[in-house]
This record gives structure tokens, sequence and C-alpha cells, in this order.
């Protein structure tokens, strides 16, 4: 198969792998050939391109930092110029599964390296879908984040406004720990103070309600996933794709391709005879539109933007078929834009609108792999793979413990410990939820403090350090995590005599947690020796 451009001999990765330390040691890792790996050659699908570069890209130094080992540099749609897979002149990259039927491109190459088993994870690049459709065509996970959040140092560009770094891997969790890895490394964007660390246990999921061009036996794979995630606690509600999907035609159809030639249009202009006739043919297309016209489709952008991201007011994702359609390479040969274009209309237009995006596997529809992605907002990368987890394999959260989600690396953290109310399955767990607070597991505090329960609605709890020389307890509480920004919401809203302080753990460590007014607190039922809200709960103490 024509999977690979450069391939590192076996006897130099397995000697990097047997040396490997970290917490990706020995994985393989394959590279689509537009992003840099020093000592080899970056083609990005064209020979006559190339260069070699000194240095690694930033995804690529991050991820062997954490102890990945580099096996080659893998095919891909020229230029990162198609969602097909079959734009080089290294040759098509045939579906892994059924080798009739299209990889699915650009990042054609690295997601056929992982679904053959050739790579454990694998470098791709996302503009208009690059990173999921190939990840739905062959059944594996592919994760496209937030624009940014990812540096793009040492990758060809493609539309540099909109691209992304992307990974491939077999399942979520090994997804996400090289999603840690890259978002580790120098990112282009900075993370705000205010963004969701989780989704809520009962999040709300948009649908379109109207699905164009998805073959009958797709729509009801489609409907059969979106029936699971009902019956896992989802509230499905559905919206209108039109402007999503108009924004996704101004991806190619309009001026924004303008960027395009941007990015390689002077090198396609002098080796006319080195490009494909496709490629060529949409960055030379793109060379004499008119600066008027950029500045009218960037506005019809933005307000094509709005009325899409108005309709997904309540909304925590939007879920949608990855693909309409797995066309044959022969289907691409005979109409190389037409089939190219029917199979970005659910991903053209993520980037555009500056959201991240989860490509899972949701079973098959007849022989052909199925797969779904989940899209979130802006820096709600953990919200998107919470609930692509929910689609995945039913869990109502991404599985303990809470510190593999990746975003909880990159984005800013605070922890808030409770005891009472706010403890998962309590009454007042909403108030955390809400502001995209995330679970942590349980804690227990150093054996210095009282525990109290106060007469209000619904009883709060008081706890108290101990002065020196008298006798404390251990109390069993929670830890969740929130952003800067939830947790002085959080703080700003808290009602008397309830305060937040420091209290120290059982480890030695000190955090912020719940305390009470002392005064308060004096008047509070003595609830200490149950060690705990919750077993105080049950014994009917509270």
């Amino acid at each position: 198969m024509s999977v690979w451009i450069h391939r590192r001999p076996e006897n130099e990765v397995a000697a990097e792998i047997a040396a490997a330390r970290g917490p990706l040691a020995g994985l393989r890792l394959a590279v689509k050939d537009n992003v840099d790996v020093a000592g080899m050659p970056t083609t990005a699908g064209c020979p006559e391109f190339a260069y070699t570069p000194d240095r690694d890209a930033a995804a690529v130094a991050a991820l062997r930092a954490a102890g990945a080992v580099v096996v080659g540099k893998t095919n891909l749609d020229q230029f990162a110029t198609g969602l097909v897979g079959t734009r080089s002149p290294y040759g098509a990259v045939p579906n892994a599964l059924r080798p009739e039927f299209v990889s699915g491109g650009s990042s054609s190459g690295s997601a056929a390296a992982v679904a053959l088993g050739e790579a454990d994870i694998a470098i791709g690049t996302d503009t208009a879908g690059s990173g999921r459709v190939p990840a739905a065509f062959h059944g594996i996970v592919g994760i496209k984040p937030t624009v940014g959040v990812v540096g793009t140092r040492g990758v060809v560009p493609a539309c540099r406004s909109y691209d992304c770094v992307t990974v491939f891997a077999a399942d979520l969790q090994l997804a996400d720990r090289a999603m840690e890895a890259m978002a580790a490394g120098a990112p282009d964007r900075p993370w705000p103070s205010a963004v969701a660390l989780a989704a809520p246990p009962e999040p709300v999921v948009a649908v379109f309600d109207s699905l164009a061009g998805l073959d009958p036996v797709w729509q009801d794979a489609f409907d059969r996933t979106v029936a699971a995630l009902r019956e896992r606690g989802a509230r499905i509600v559905t919206v209108d794709p039109e402007p999503f999907l108009a924004a996704a035609r101004l991806l190619y159809d309009g001026a924004l391709v303008a960027e395009r030639y941007s990015a390689v249009g002077e090198f396609v202009d002098a080796h006319a005879d080195s490009v494909d006739p496709t490629v060529g043919a949409i960055i030379r297309g793109a060379r004499d539109i008119p600066a008027h016209r950029l500045v009218s489709d960037l506005a019809d952008l933005e307000r094509l933007r709005a009325r899409a991201m108005d309709s997904l007011r309540g909304a925590h994702a939007l879920l949608a078929p990855t693909a309409p359609i797995h066309p044959t390479i022969a289907e691409v040969r005979a109409d190389p834009v037409g089939v190219n274009s029917k199979v970005g209309t659910y991903t053209n237009f993520c980037n555009l609108f500056d959201l991240c995006a989860v490509a899972v596997p949701a079973g098959t529809a007849g022989p052909a792999q199925f797969g779904v992605t989940v899209f979130a907002r802006a820096f709600e990368d953990a919200v998107a793979l919470d609930i692509a987890t929910l689609v995945r394999n039913g869990d109502k959260g991404f599985p303990d413990p809470v510190e593999e989600a990746w975003p909880l690396r990159s984005a800013p953290v605070r922890e808030l410990v409770v005891f009472g109310a706010h403890l998962r399955g309590q009454p007042l767990e909403h108030q955390l939820t809400g502001l995209g607070a995330r679970w942590a597991g349980p804690v227990h505090t150093a054996p210095r403090y009282r525990l109290g329960a106060l007469d209000t609605v619904p009883p709060k709890p008081a706890v108290t350090r101990c002065a020196d020389g008298e006798a404390g307890v251990s109390i069993a509480g929670e830890r969740w995590l929130l952003s800067p920004a939830a947790l002085g919401d959080f703080l700003s809203a808290l009602p008397a005599p309830m305060q937040l302080g420091s209290v120290e753990l059982d480890d030695g460590t000190w955090t912020t947690a719940f305390g009470c007014d002392p005064a308060a607190a004096a008047t509070a039922k003595d609830i200490s020796d149950y060690g705990g809200w919750k077993p105080a709960l049950a014994a009917g103490a509270v």
C-alpha cells in the first residue's frame, strides 16, 4: 500500500523504542508528510517541493519528548488539498479495510498506518476535515482540537487561519494521551480563564433536523447512535443545518480559498507539471480573487457563524455524521471535485466556526465503517471528549481518573473541595456542573477538622479546623476542577454563612475548600463521628 512516503530503518526505530522514556514510551508515531521531522524530507505530497528541516515541528517535538518514536512520514492529498486520499504522485492510499474504497484525506497515510497496525498514533492536519474523515473511514478516533492549542510551527500551511494539527489512534484513551503531549508543546493560542472543563451528567446534544446526501443505510446508523445517546442520559434537540452548510461551501467555492494560494501558490505556478491537476486547479483558481470578495465572504462567514451559534444556544455539543458517503477510488477519479465536496458536507464548517471536534467510530453501515463527530465550542475540548466517550462506550463523562482528559493538562484549572450538598449526586451538584466543573474524585482532610450540619434548605456542611490540642477527625470530601473564572463566579454567588478558604488534606497538601463562618458553625449539629456527609445522610443524622 502507498501509505508511506519515507520510512525509517527498522533497526533505528527498534533501538529508539528500547531506549524510550516517558508517558508515551515506545509508541510508534506516523507523521503526515506536511509536518516536519528533523532530518527527514518534507514533501507535502510533492517531490519537487521537498526540503529537509533541521528541527522537528512543535507537535512532533512534544510527542518525541513524551517517548513516542517516529516510524516515518505518511502519504497525503498533495498540499493537504482534498478529503479523499487520491491526489498524490506517490499513489492513492486505499482504505485499509476495503481497498477499492478511498482512505479519506488529506491525512490518508496517517489514518491508514494506524488502522493497519503499522503505527500506534499518527499526526494529521485538519483544515476542512482531514483529521476526521480518514478516521471515520477506518473506524478509528480522530481528535481535532481548538484551532491553535497545538502549535503549527513546522507545518506546511494549507489555509493558515484554519489549519490544525490532529491525532489518530485506535481508541479515545490513547488519542487523549497523545493530545495531552502535543498540547504541552508551544501553542499558537492561549487558553482563556473561562472554559468548561466537563460536560454535565445529562448533556444537551444538538443534531441537524435534516441530513442532506446521507445514504438511507447511513441514516439508520446515525439514528441508532442518537437513540443510544438519548438512552445514556443525553437530551437531544434539533437545529437547522443551513448556516453550517452555507459556511462549508464558502471554504472552497468562495474567496477563502485565497489562503491556499497564499500558502503555496507561487510554487504551484512555477511547477505546474509537478502538481496534481485537481490540486493545481483549486490553488491556481484562487490567484486572481479580488480582495473585496474575500472581505465580503469573511463578513458572510461571521453572519453565518452568529446564526449557527445562536441555534446551538443551550446545547453543549453538536453531533453529525462525519461524512455522508464513503466513495470508491473509481468514483473519485470519475468526479474528483464533486465527490470530494460531498464528502466534506459535515466537516468543512468546523474550523471556520472555531469549533473543536472528536471523530469516533459508531458501528457499521452495511459493509462500511460508520463514524460520527462531536463538535463543541472553542476551548470546550473536554466537553467534546466527554460526549464522544458517551457515544463510544456509554460512560457518563470521561473515565476516572479524570486527569486522563487532555485539556485539564493545558487549560488553567483551579481545585475546589466540597463536603456536603455539592457532592456528586447531592442537590447542589448542578451549581458546579453548570459552570463546567469536572469531578476529580474523593479526598479526605487531615484529622484536624469537625463537621457540622447547618439547619438550612438544603442542609449544608459546616467544616471547621480544630485548635491545637482539640480532637479532630478526617472528613471525607470530593475534589472538583473549575476554570479560574468559574471559581470566581461560584464564590460571588456563595450565600452566607458559607465561605471558601484553605483546607489541609491527609497527604499534607492544602487546597481551596468549603468552610463556614465560625459563629454559624457553633450552632450546627455535630456529625463529625460519621466521617463525612454521605455516611451521615445514610444514617439519618442529617
